[in-house]
């Protein structure tokens, strides 16, 4: 949906929603890719699975596609962790990996169960999963823009933006 179109990932509580939330805040055109694009399938296929398990968290790839190539709006950011995304990690500007330490990983999910205990991180297995993916960094895009995401998350948004600048002035 924008000319210039950027990924914001990284591990489970790294802050994506919440930097999403901001950027939206903000007046930036921001996509929940978590709530709007996600879904259990096949990283490989697409095919849609039945089991629910983290490496089948994926991104429907001709919607991103659909949404990249719309340019009603200057900027969009596609906030969010897919399996899937070096089918469609090109398309993108720019990515940005939110970076933070384990236990900030792990204090953010438990603020987000005791909200919802539905929410992902809430079960024991679950938790030791996102740890496991913390360590690993499996399904996080290598080659992005770090972020501290332990900073306030006014802060967070500012660096990414400032990236952008300092990236289109090169």
């Amino acid at each position: 949906m924008g000319i210039r179109n950027y990924l914001i990932g990284g591990v489970s509580g790294a802050g994506k929603t919440t930097v999403c939330n901001e950027l939206q805040r903000r007046g930036y055109h921001a996509i929940h890719g978590d709530r709007e694009l996600a879904y259990q399938g096949d990283p490989e296929t697409g095919t849609p699975t039945v089991v629910f398990k983290p490496e089948h968290h994926i991104w429907h790839v001709d919607k991103v596609k659909a949404l990249v190539a719309n340019q009603d709006e200057e900027v969009t950011f596609f906030c969010g962790g897919s399996r899937n995304f070096p089918k469609f990690i090109d398309l993108f500007n720019d990515v940005f990996v939110l970076e933070v330490d384990l236990e900030t990983s792990l204090r953010r999910i438990d603020e987000r169960v005791a909200l919802d205990p539905t929410d992902w991180g809430g079960r024991p297995e679950e938790r030791e999963i996102s740890a496991r993916i913390y360590q690993t960094k499996e399904g996080v895009p290598k080659n992005g823009i770090i972020i501290d995401a332990t900073a306030p998350i006014a802060h967070v948004v500012d660096e990414i933006l400032h990236q952008i600048e300092a990236n289109e002035r090169q």
